[in-house]
């Protein structure tokens, strides 16, 4: 049977072969491990292998995990939590204690409730804009034309530090067709990182299992792989 350790082996190696296509340097992406629906033994046995990062959709289940973790005081690797699924307002206050990080943010007011939530004990939340970048009419994330206006409100508030843009595009065929998408998001993180008066605005958070080589091709610095590294979900 495939263990986990391989599983996450095998991302770190197709990570390094895209990298090595693109004439990219490996460290430049980030491998974020999105344990959604699998139990804290898989994150342990994962974050034995060296892994920090890891991503959960469902915010209370991650709040129960990392409570859980943090009270068996598993100091040997400590843990980067990345909230990347939809923040709703009641959320907010979980998501503002218990995580490092918010991909999903894409309307003034769950940055500000972020914000105002933040524990003054801990230091600010780092966060990235979802953008719906092809227009998906059910998918989630500010428009591309209005992601600059939102990015300079989130500026403004000093519990918060904008690191960048993330996507959930739709699936498309072909490797050239996905380095075009992904490449959308690319330009329009090139052009707000000029515009935009933040220094560690430097997070491209795009790519998963079926495309990380083409978000790797097109510039992607951070990538959220699920079932490659814990199996199929039920």
């Amino acid at each position: 049977m495939t263990t986990l350790q391989d599983n996450l082996q095998a991302v770190q190696s197709r990570i390094a072969a895209a990298c090595a296509a693109c004439g990219r340097n490996p460290a430049e992406v980030t491998l974020l491990a999105v344990s959604k629906t699998f139990g804290v033994d898989a994150v342990q046995e994962v974050a034995a292998c060296g892994q920090q990062d890891f991503g959960e959709n469902y915010i209370q289940e991650g709040v129960e995990k990392i409570t859980f973790l943090q009270s068996a005081a598993h100091t040997k690797n400590p843990f980067i939590w990345h909230c990347i699924g939809p923040i709703q307002s009641n959320k907010t206050k979980y998501v503002a204690e218990f995580f490092s990080w918010a991909h999903t943010v894409d309307r003034l007011k769950i940055a500000q409730r972020l914000n105002d939530q933040r524990p003054e004990n801990l230091p600010p939340l780092n966060v990235c804009l979802q953008v719906n970048i092809d227009g998906g009419a059910t998918k989630s994330g500010v428009a591309p034309e209005e992601v600059l206006e939102l990015a300079e409100q989130v500026t403004q508030l000093p519990r918060l530090v904008l690191r960048g843009l993330m996507t959930i595009p739709d699936p498309v065929e072909g490797f050239e067709a996905q380095v075009a998408l992904h490449a959308k998001a690319r330009a329009l993180f090139d052009q707000m990182r000029g515009e935009v008066n933040q220094p560690h605005f430097d997070t491209l958070s795009m790519g998963m299992t079926s495309d990380l080589e083409a978000a790797i091709h097109a510039g992607s610095t951070m990538v959220r792989v699920g079932t490659a590294i814990f199996g199929g979900r039920k």
